[in-house]
């Protein structure tokens, strides 16, 4: 963590949240959600991506905010399907980020998870950014994302992603118009690439 992290505990809907809270130097632009991978195969906020999606949001002058699902290290309730994580990220939202700038990420889970929140968020709070990673497409139904989200929208996926097919994110997006961006020959977690993937989401924020 950088010398700038905070350990923070909220209220969710199902219990106490485990949050971190990462600060760039300056006054911020806005405030960055990143959710993290599936919980019952070892995903937190921890995870490396997830660690990867927040360096790249503070480098580029956004607070990053992380957080453990229900039931994942010292977040309380129990695993939900997704309902009650999107409830959680919403919960995040309404905490550390009432208003003002407000970006979405989320890697594998997460990234379904960030698509499905953003749908009551995009009319209410105009979300400035949205970055999947991994989107786990084949294992979840993702929500399309409404149709003026589509522009500020960073889907990124390895080539090779052993966890979610390619082929799987290809027909979510396909109906909607929507690019995909290919990392050739990434599995899933981005293995020896994850400077090369903090720089693509450093480019799209720029």
């Amino acid at each position: 963590m950088n010398p700038r992290t905070e350990r923070l505990s909220l209220a969710g809907p199902a219990g106490r949240l485990q949050v971190l809270r990462d600060q760039p130097e300056g006054v911020p632009l806005g405030v960055a959600v990143i959710a993290h991978p599936h919980p019952l195969f070892g995903g937190t906020m921890d995870n490396k991506v997830v660690q990867t999606l927040a360096r790249a949001f503070v480098q580029q002058g956004w607070t990053a905010v992380r957080f453990n699902f229900r039931g994942v290290g010292g977040s309380e309730g129990a695993y939900d399907e997704g309902r009650g994580e999107t409830e959680d990220l919403l919960a995040v939202v309404d905490a550390l980020a009432p208003q003002g700038a407000l970006a979405l990420a989320g890697f594998s889970f997460g990234a379904y998870v960030a698509a499905q929140a953003l749908q009551g968020l995009w009319a209410a709070r105009d979300p400035r950014h949205l970055v999947l990673v991994g989107t786990a497409a084949s294992r979840f139904v993702v929500p399309p994302l409404p149709e003026a989200a589509r522009e500020r929208a960073l889907v990124i996926h390895g080539e090779q992603d052993d966890t979610v097919p390619l082929a799987a994110v290809l027909d979510w997006a396909r109906p909607q118009s929507l690019p995909v961006l290919v990392v050739p020959g990434v599995e899933h977690f981005f293995h020896g690439q994850l400077t090369l993937l903090k720089n693509l989401v450093a480019r799209h924020l720029r």
